[in-house]
């Protein structure tokens, strides 16, 4: 993982990219707001073999200079979270007396 921090630190670092900048994901109608400092640490905590994948799509992007934040907000919706609400019918006594 140190070689992979270090490559993203250096790429972070050389493209200036503005880490604590915020982006929405909207997960089946649930808004989760995050920084692009949050897709960062989740990069950091993956598995290796994932890393090695994200390292080649961040180079491939780059190389074709597309917009490498555009690729953390897709990576935001794996690690966005659904909020399910259930809404149970209140249980009311008799109104009878």
């Amino acid at each position: 993982m140190t070689n992979f921090k270090n490559w993203l630190d250096t790429f972070i670092d050389e493209k200036d990219l503005p880490m604590e900048d915020t982006f929405t994901v909207d997960k089946n109608g649930t808004l989760n707001i995050m920084t692009y400092k949050t897709i960062y640490e989740h990069m950091l905590i993956a598995h290796k073999d994932e890393q090695k994948q994200l390292k080649n799509m961040i180079v491939k992007i780059d190389f074709n200079n597309g917009n490498i934040l555009d690729y953390f907000k897709h990576l935001g919706q794996a690690i966005s979270k659904e909020v399910v609400w259930t809404l149970e019918p209140k249980q009311h006594g008799s109104l009878d007396k």
